[in-house]
């Protein structure tokens, strides 16, 4: 673990290792899908990968909350709901921790995925709560986007 205020990553030189789709999610071709992790949350409740995989079609279950952004290549995404989305790159897409999709890759896919555990709902209201009152008491407003959003906001 490093005290470094972030970590960076250069996407071009991530040193991309074989991550196996489980064979029983398979349902068409022979994907074979790599990744490489980027960064992790000093908490480790946090990480981000790049990940590839070429042609092919399968399941995929979601056990953590991911935020995908493709970068090259595109594949067409079906929830359980069974509407089909293409993504493209520059495309950005969050899938909930417990749903499983369907992908289908044409050719080939890269994506930068950020992932996180999900938190309890009663839990995340308290964290945004301590948050609010750290920085009332510090004087530091912090991030917008770590505070809670303003759900009235249009």
């Amino acid at each position: 673990m490093t005290d470094a205020a972030f970590v960076t990553a250069a996407l071009d030189s991530a040193r991309m290792q074989s991550a196996p789709i489980n064979p029983d999610w398979i349902l068409d071709g022979s994907p074979i899908a790599r990744m490489a992790e980027l960064s992790r949350s000093r908490d480790g409740t946090t990480v981000s990968v790049a990940w590839d995989c070429t042609a092919g079609t399968f399941k995929w279950y979601f056990g953590i909350d991911e935020t995908v952004h493709i970068l090259a290549g595109s594949v067409v995404v079906s929830g359980e709901d069974g509407v089909e989305r293409r993504l493209n790159p520059g495309d950005v897409a969050l899938f909930h921790s417990g749903s499983w999709t369907t992908w289908r890759v044409d050719a080939y896919v890269r994506k930068l995925a950020f992932c996180r555990h999900a938190m309890p709902v009663p839990l995340g209201f308290m964290l945004r709560a301590v948050h609010k009152l750290q920085a009332l008491v510090t004087g530091k407003g912090g991030n917008a986007i770590a505070a809670a959003p303003d759900e009235k906001a249009a």
